[in-house]
Parts: C-alpha cells; structure tokens; sequence
C-alpha cells in the first residue's frame, strides 16, 4: 500500500497559483470521489483505494492510499496527474510546485500541518480545524478506508498532544493581529475608520474580534446571507448589509478585510475606482484572506489603495518566532516519535493476509481431522484411540510444511530457517 501527500502550500506556490489549485468546500465530495475512481483505473483490481483532500487558502493537499502498480514513483505521478487533469490545467505548469511525500513523509508531514508545524502563522490553531473538516468530508464522500482513518485518527491525537506539553502557539501572531498591525501603518489609530469585513466565516470573526478591540467608528458585514451576517455584527455592536449593496456602498469604508469561499472576485477593479472617486482619494486598506482571491490583483495598481494578500501577511506574522525555536524542537521529537509508531502499524498492516490464510489453512486442517475423529467414532472406535489419532493427524499436518521447506532449502537459506523455526514453534535446541 503506497500513503502519499501530495500538494503545495504558501511555501511551494504563489497564491495566483494556489487558486486555480483551490477545491470549493462544497466540491470537495465530488473531488474525493473523483480521485478515488482516478486511482481505482490505475491500480489492480479488488484493490481500495483511499483519498482525502485538504484545501485552505494556504495550501492544498492530496491524501491517498493506493496500490497502483509501480511503486512510489507511479503513485505520485499518477496524483499529480490527477491535480493537474481535475483543475484543468497544463502538467508542467502545475508540477514544480508540488511537493510530493510518499509513506512515512507523508505521515509527518500531516502530523506537522495539524500542529501548526507547517503554518505561515507558526503554531496556530486554525488549521487543526479545517483539517477534522476535510477529513469529515473525505469520510461522507467514501473517501477514508483503514490507512487514512487511522492516520487522521493518529495525525488529531498528535496536534492534541503537542499542543498540550509544548508551547508551540504562545507568543504567535495571527493573521487577523496582522491585519491590524498593517492597518496601522496607513491609518495613525483604527478608532477613527470605518471597518468592513465581507464574509462570516471563522476567519472573519477572528478579524472582526480584532479590530473590535481597537474601538473603531463603525464595523460592517457584509454578507450573501443577511441573516448569517446580522448575527455575526450582533456580536460586536455592528450592522450587516447584503453582498449586493456592496457595489454602492464600498466608499464609505476605510478598511476592507475580505474571506469568503466565492470561486470567483466579488470586488473588481472597477468597483474599486469609482469608490475611491467617491472618497475624493482617500486612503483605503484591503486585505484579501481568500484563496481564490475576492479582490482582483488589478486593484493593488490603484495609488489611493493598499491591497495585502496572504502571502503579503507572511513577514508581520512571524514576529516572535524566534521564541518559539524551543517549543518547535519539543514537536518535532514528539511527531518523530509517532510517525515510527504509525510506520510499525503499517508494516504489521502487511501481513494481516499473510496471517489470514494461515488462519484458514489451519482451519482447514482442524476441521479435516475432527471429521476424521467423528466417523472412527460412529465406527465405534475407542476414544482414547480416536484421540491419540487426532492429536497426531493434527501435529503432522502443521509439520508438514516446515519440514518440507527445511528439507528443500540449501545454504544460507537453510541456515535461516534453521534458526527460525524454533522460534516459530517455541522449541528448544
């Protein structure tokens, strides 16, 4: 059984690409089942194969477990393939930027992502998340079978345990604190802007708690669903509008920080001009969370506009990361430790058939005998005689193979079945 990963992340890729790579919540599903049936035509038959997909707007991940013939190397290319074929796009565009880990690296690599090992923002917390919800939809699509549920399963319990005997998260800046952080340096104090978040979405909420603290003017959600959107600004004595009425009203916000899982930009360069017409000019801040993006590129061109992306967040966010070097060593040992332990239980996967035919031949074997054992009996034979039989037609029968392999064997491999046989059956030499 080949386990991969296969992906790429803030580090591997810029996010114009991570885009194009990105799976909409609501795809995710189909995507499993896709790759499932991808894999299946390429790997043997009455094989199994497993996926789970991982897509955040700093990375996105191919979990699997297949048995596609060739080994590793046909394994990762044929998900790489499957990348590329799915988001329609050119393979060599695609695979220099993939990251590509097969058994055990794969292992500690998604130990180290749900740690927060991996993160732009070292530590955080958000990815754990995101992560038991890809993993829940991979399950409702068919997506998991033994490998990867065991993995996530080992892969939650290691981010839980690093998390709770290492400080990994202290002294962390998120990307919402970032956010702010920047805001400040083209606004003297947030107290006096008026702050839109479009979304209400955990990233959002963590942004709006934020820039909350720093009491500005007026804080503003706009949201496709009304409703969603009210109950979020309740939370922080703001209003909602409609994502529709953003168009004539952008204009009146000094701060826009933007997170939805829209496929396409809800704010185009056009939108953008005639709000700062509008402003007569006036400075305005934006900051796009999203992969895909919800604000074109195009609109970072404009003079009056600050325009950050994630990727543009990554320096700010690693203040104090020097603090955390200790904590980081402490994880590293723990995740080691559990990725040979995860490793030996698949190794011991491996010869579960192995130790499944034995199984049924030496059922087999019982069941011949005691056959034999009951016709002697109806003949009337005497039981002590029948079960002296018994014992003896069961004792030959396990023998049989061993002595005949040992017979057969020459050289070196006799000699190791000659140490190894005593050990099989506990006898002493």
């Amino acid at each position: 059984m080949q386990l991969l990963a296969v992906g790429l992340n803030h580090t591997t890729a810029p996010v114009s690409l991570r885009e194009k790579v990105a799976f909409p919540a609501d795809q995710i599903g189909h995507a499993v089942a896709a790759a499932r049936s991808w894999f299946g035509a390429a790997a043997a038959p009455g094989s199994t194969d497993e996926a789970a997909i991982l897509s955040t707007c700093n990375r996105t991940e191919l979990y699997a477990a297949s048995q596609i013939p060739g080994g590793v190397d046909a394994a990762i290319d044929a998900t790489a393939h499957f990348l590329a074929q799915y988001h329609k796009l050119p393979y060599g565009e695609l695979r220099p930027y993939l990251y590509t880990l097969p058994q055990d690296n794969a292992v500690r690599h998604a130990f180290r992502v749900a740690s927060g090992l991996d993160s732009m923002v070292l530590g955080e917390a958000q990815i754990l998340g995101q992560m038991k919800e890809a993993v829940r939809r991979a399950e409702a699509a068919g997506g998991l079978g033994t490998y990867l549920h065991q993995m996530f399963q080992r892969t939650f319990a290691v981010a839980k345990e690093v998390r709770s005997t290492t400080e990994i998260g202290a002294h962390s800046v998120s990307m919402a604190a970032a956010a702010v952080r920047l805001s400040q340096r083209i606004f003297d104090t947030v107290s006096e802007q008026n702050v839109l978040f479009i979304g209400a979405g955990e990233m959002i909420e963590l942004c709006a708690t934020h820039f909350a603290a720093q009491n500005p003017r007026s804080l503003t959600i706009a949201n496709r669903t009304l409703e969603r959107g009210e109950a979020l600004a309740h939370r922080f004595s703001g209003r909602a509008i409609r994502l529709a009425d953003l168009p004539d009203m952008l204009s009146q916000f000094d701060i826009v920080v933007s997170s939805t899982a829209s496929s396409l930009p809800i704010i185009g360069l056009g939108m953008v001009e005639r709000a700062i017409k509008a402003r007569r000019h006036k400075p305005m801040f934006m900051v796009d969370l999203a992969v895909p993006r919800d604000i074109e590129s195009e609109v970072a061109r404009l003079d009056d506009v600050f325009l950050y992306t994630v990727d543009d967040l990554a320096s700010t966010v690693q203040t104090g990361i020097e603090n955390r070097q200790a904590a980081v060593a402490q994880a590293e040992a723990i995740i080691e430790t559990r990725v040979k332990a995860f490793m030996h239980w698949m190794d011991s996967r491996t010869v579960v058939p192995l130790i499944r035919e034995l199984h049924d031949s030496s059922e087999a074997m019982r069941l011949a005998e005691l056959e034999r054992a009951r016709k002697l009996l109806a003949r009337g034979e005497d039981i002590d005689s029948v079960l002296d039989a018994l014992s003896k037609g069961l004792t030959a029968k396990f023998l049989h193979g061993p002595q005949q392999a040992l017979h057969n064997a020459q050289g070196d491999d006799r000699a190791r079945l000659a140490q190894l046989l005593p050990q099989l059956f506990r006898t002493k030499r």
